[in-house]
């Protein structure tokens, strides 16, 4: 196995700051995110016609800048907030990290008394819950989430806004498409030896979801048969994609979202497929913080994410929207099937309490990582 050292990780936060034009190195003309929203601030912030924030909340969250840790891919984080501040006028910092990382950083700013965020994104429900139990969350149910179904965790304690899409994807530069992998099954048939990546199992809710696929939906053998490909192990999804796009490595597990920025805004040579066995979904959540000190602009924020606007953004980017209203994506001309059509596999919260942990060492002890 290789460890990649080439793509530097960032190990205390990187913040970025979004404003009204922030939109990433890309131009508008190549962004995922099209079509403008109606936007009526008369009595309130009104979009498409879905009220997202009464007057007084409005008036009080334009004055106010969110802090926003996030645990989300970089450059998807950075579209959705552009999308958030030209809809809204609302400025964001953001502190984005792995959420492994992230969940260090939340829960030791908690126990000193300086935790910094209103507002904090996830995936991975044993990283929202660790939080939950240490008090990290105050309670805040979206308007509308009752509606639909596992959206409001424990009460309105933090908030499932959508779900990331893991699957493979190729360097169209140096695979064509007559020979890239359709399957899970192709990825370890040894044609693409040393010439793959993988990202280490402990990231977050990504490789969490992934492991408990590869382990009970590919065979319980499934680890040693990719490890026997001689992967190079990426810390973060963010590095192997770039990885992917420089031609590091020529196949590779990619999210749909980070493919499809690449490919579009960055002009990347990428592509991502459909296997055959099924794509992995897994959950992102979003929680205001028991000590936000922004809080108008913390409810502005969520009300957004769960919206049909912010969903529609989401889908854009290619996750699948929480929203049963919101039609599922249409990613680079593929559409993407239902989520409950039996051809996604989406880890369930038990799930990730009860083979979490078991997984992770499986996969450090086939993998051998030790890092």
């Amino acid at each position: 196995m290789k460890l990649s050292s080439k793509i530097p990780v960032i190990g205390t936060g990187l913040l970025l700051v979004m404003g009204m034009a922030a939109c990433g190195s890309a131009d508008a003309s190549s962004s995922v995110v099209t079509g403008a929203a109606s936007v009526n601030t008369t009595n309130g912030l009104v979009i498409n016609g879905e009220t997202i924030a009464d007057k007084a909340t409005y008036d009080k969250a334009k004055t106010e800048t969110l802090s926003l840790y996030s645990g989300y891919t970089e450059s998807s984080e950075a579209a959705l907030v552009a999308a958030f501040t030209k809809d809204t006028g609302i400025k964001v910092n953001v502190v984005r990290l792995t959420p492994n990382k992230l969940s260090e950083r939340v829960l030791s700013e908690k126990g000193a008394g300086k935790l910094g965020a209103d507002v904090i994104r996830t995936s991975d429900y044993r990283i929202a819950k660790s939080m939950e139990d240490a008090g990290v969350w105050q309670n805040y149910d979206v308007p509308g989430a009752s509606k639909f179904k596992d959206v409001s965790i424990d009460g309105g304690k933090f908030t499932r806004m959508f779900d990331s899409v893991y699957t493979l994807g190729y360097n169209t530069q140096l695979v064509k498409e007559a020979d890239a992998p359709t399957s899970w099954a192709d990825a370890v048939s040894g044609k693409w030896q040393g010439k793959i990546g993988i990202v280490q199992g402990g990231s977050g809710g990504s490789t969490a979801a992934l492991n408990r696929f590869m382990d009970s939906k590919l065979g319980p053998d499934y680890f040693k048969s990719y490890a026997a490909q001689k992967p190079t192990i990426y810390d973060s999804l963010g590095a192997e994609a770039t990885a992917l796009a420089r031609g590091e490595v020529a196949v590779g597990t990619v999210t749909i979202s980070g493919t499809n920025l690449s490919a579009v805004q960055d002009k990347a040579p990428v592509k991502f497929i459909v296997p055959k066995e099924g794509l992995v979904a897994y959950d992102y959540f979003l929680g205001m913080t028991s000590s936000a000190k922004n809080t108008d602009a913390a409810k502005v924020f969520m009300n957004y994410n769960l919206s049909k606007q912010g969903q529609k953004v989401f889908g854009q980017l290619g996750e699948y929207p929480v929203r049963t209203d919101v039609a599922p994506p249409t990613i680079m001309g593929v559409q993407l099937p239902a989520i409950d059509s039996g051809k996604v596999y989406r880890m369930t919260n038990a799930d990730a309490i009860n083979f979490g942990k078991s997984d992770l060492a499986k996969w450090n002890q086939v993998f051998g990582y030790t890092k």
